[in-house]
């Protein structure tokens, strides 16, 4: 079976979102079926062949490699809270942990607009004020996304940090390696420094210095499919040897798999993983969607339903569909049959 033909026989998909996320309502990718499972591959529009080549190895290995071995059962997951104002976002907590049982939040922060501060100040004050109101001595983290400068950083962290009642950390608050760990040495002067999570830095890079991300971070934020799949990932948390979150991608219940599997074999893992992502899907591949109870995820994989799959692929016109199959061979060329397993390259090669 040869890439073109992989790509042929993927199924693509369009579902809608519960809201807003990431400038965009509506989840697109496709899934491609193997001996293994199905795979997920669905890297945003924006995003170069050579990134889409980690998210297709990643695919690829969910539907023709094997997982590494789980150390547990279930995982324990975060609510997140994208940018939505401060009524909307009690309403999240509130079901969150009413529904799932989740009482850790991660907060999406920046927005790049004049007053995005003050809007994040009143957003995150309110999720504390919420779980207070709840009873529930819950967690708080926040994601930037790596929209701050230096300065920004060292002016906003304390206000956000006092807002939340103490933050458990901040994710990618500055683009560059560089920036974090001039804003991890500020803070060495900080009555109450903030634990540093990477993402961006570890999954957008194409060349990972092991030195400078171990200066810069306190914790590893890891995606499986975005890696390059669940042994790769895994391998780069072992190699640099700090605690670890697990994070999804905006996965359907499908391509969350990859990440609950990863969950499962961190050994070090830090604490509530970013899976809970079910919630932000208005539709979903699979009956029910993968949700939390009680704040946990079983470690399982999912099928999709025939139905539903069929009903997701009949929203993508012919011309994203072809789009799609070109992405998957120009993702495989561009260096994803470099990223797989020797025994998923010989499947795809053969």
């Amino acid at each position: 079976m040869s890439i073109a033909e992989i790509a042929e026989q993927s199924v693509p998909f369009a579902l809608k979102l519960s809201a807003k996320f990431r400038s965009t309502e509506v989840r697109t990718g496709v899934l491609i079926s193997g001996p293994s499972g199905w795979g997920e591959f669905a890297p945003f529009p924006e995003y170069d062949d050579e990134v889409c080549a980690k998210w297709l190895a990643g695919a690829l290995e969910s539907a023709f490699g094997t997982f590494p071995t789980k150390l547990r059962t279930t995982v324990p997951v975060n609510a997140i809270i994208p940018m939505q104002d401060a009524e909307q976002t009690i309403s999240a907590v509130e079901a969150a942990v009413t529904n799932y049982g989740m009482t850790t939040f991660k907060v999406k922060v920046s927005d790049s607009t004049d007053n995005a501060l003050a809007n994040d100040l009143l957003r995150v004050q309110a999720v504390r004020e919420t779980l207070n109101r709840l009873g529930v001595d819950g967690k708080i983290r926040i994601d930037v996304n790596g929209q701050w400068s230096l300065s920004e950083a060292i002016h906003a962290l304390p206000l956000i940090d006092e807002a939340a009642g103490g933050l458990d950390y901040a994710e990618q608050p500055c683009s560059t390696v560089a920036e974090l760990i001039e804003l991890k040495s500020a803070m060495q002067n900080w009555a109450k420094p903030i634990q540093i999570a990477v993402d961006e830095s570890l999954r957008m890079s194409s060349n990972i210095d092991v030195a400078e991300i171990r200066a810069a971070a306190d914790i590893l934020v890891v995606k499986a499919i975005p890696l390059g799949g669940v042994q790769r990932a895994l391998d780069l948390v072992t190699e640099i040897g700090l605690p670890a979150v697990v994070s999804g991608s905006l996965d359907t219940s499908v391509g969350l798999s990859s990440g609950i599997a990863l969950a499962s074999c961190i050994p070090e893992l830090y604490g509530a993983c970013g899976l809970g992502t079910g919630t932000l899907f208005a539709q979903d591949l699979v009956t029910p969607t993968t949700l939390p109870t009680n704040g946990e995820l079983p470690v399982r994989r999912a099928t999709p339903d025939a139905h539903l799959l069929a009903t997701a692929a009949a929203n993508v016109s012919q011309d994203d569909r072809l789009w799609w199959q070109q992405r998957i061979v120009r993702a495989w060329q561009s260096g994803a049959k470099d990223l797989v397993s020797p025994s998923v390259r010989e499947v795809v090669e053969q």
